[in-house]
C-alpha cells in the first residue's frame, strides 16, 4: 500500500510539474511574443529615425541651395546697382566737362564783351 501511495504521490508530483512546465512554456511564449514585439518596435523606431535623418538632410540641402540662390541674387543685384551707379557717374562726369566748357565759353564771351565795351568807351 505504501508503494501505491508513493506511486500516487509521484504521479501527482509529475502532473504538477507537467502543469508547471505548460505554464512556464506559456509564459516563455508570451515573453517571446513580447520580445518579438519589442524587436519590431525597435526596428520601426530605427527606420523612423533614419527617415527623419534623411528628411532633415534633404531639408538642410534645400535650405543651403536656397541660401546660395539668394546670395547669388543679392550679389547680382549689387553688381547691377554698381554698374548703374558707375554709368551714372560717367554721365555726370561727361556733363560736368560739358558744363565747364560751356561756362568757360560764356566767361570768354563775357570777357570779350567787356573788352569791346572798353574799346567803345575809348573812342
Amino acid at each position: 500500500m505504501k508503494n501505491i501511495d508513493n506511486y500516487n504521490e509521484i504521479e501527482l508530483k509529475v502532473e504538477k510539474q507537467e502543469l508547471e512546465i505548460i505554464n512556464l512554456k506559456r509564459e516563455l511564449a508570451s515573453y517571446k511574443n513580447g520580445d518579438n514585439s519589442l524587436e519590431s518596435i525597435l526596428e520601426l523606431a530605427k527606420q523612423e529615425s533614419k527617415d527623419i535623418k534623411d528628411s532633415a538632410r534633404e531639408e538642410a540641402a534645400l535650405i543651403v541651395d536656397n541660401a546660395k540662390k539668394n546670395a547669388n541674387k543679392i550679389v547680382n543685384d549689387a553688381l547691377l546697382r554698381a554698374e548703374k551707379i558707375e554709368f551714372q557717374r560717367e554721365i555726370m562726369e561727361k556733363n560736368m566737362k560739358i558744363f565747364k566748357r560751356k561756362l568757360k565759353l560764356i566767361i570768354d564771351q563775357q570777357a570779350e564783351i567787356v573788352g569791346e565795351i572798353d574799346e567803345i568807351e575809348l573812342e
